[in-house]
């Protein structure tokens, strides 16, 4: 069974920058495709990035030019650089790995942003 452990989450002003991590109990990421997805109170969970073993990404456009995710397949890690931080980007965020038949997720890290 597999293991993701977000950290980095936290109260921050609109305009900061925080730096989420997902480390994983395997060697996931270079077959598995990681992803960052976030939920806020009342809405559903949502896609927010995600990075192919081959490395290839894509975003959500409410985060396109403000988040970059990126991966050391080495260390089994999965990163989420998020600048310019607005109060609508307060949510849970999750941290997930996924391949055809199944997936894999963590316990959430929360991120607020509020001045």
């Amino acid at each position: 069974q597999v293991q993701l452990v977000e950290s980095g989450g936290g109260l921050v002003q609109p305009g900061g920058s925080l730096r989420l991590s997902c480390a994983a109990s395997g060697s996931i990421f270079s077959v598995y495709t990681g992803g960052w997805y976030r939920q806020a109170p009342g809405k559903q969970r949502e896609l927010v990035a995600a990075i192919t073993s081959g490395g290839n990404t894509n975003y959500v456009d409410s985060v396109k030019d403000r988040f970059t995710i990126s991966k050391d397949s080495a260390k089994n890690m999965v990163y989420l650089q998020m600048n310019s931080l607005k109060p609508e980007d307060t949510a849970v965020y999750y941290c997930n790995a996924r391949a055809s038949t199944r997936q894999y997720w963590g316990q959430g890290t929360q991120v607020t942003v509020s001045s």
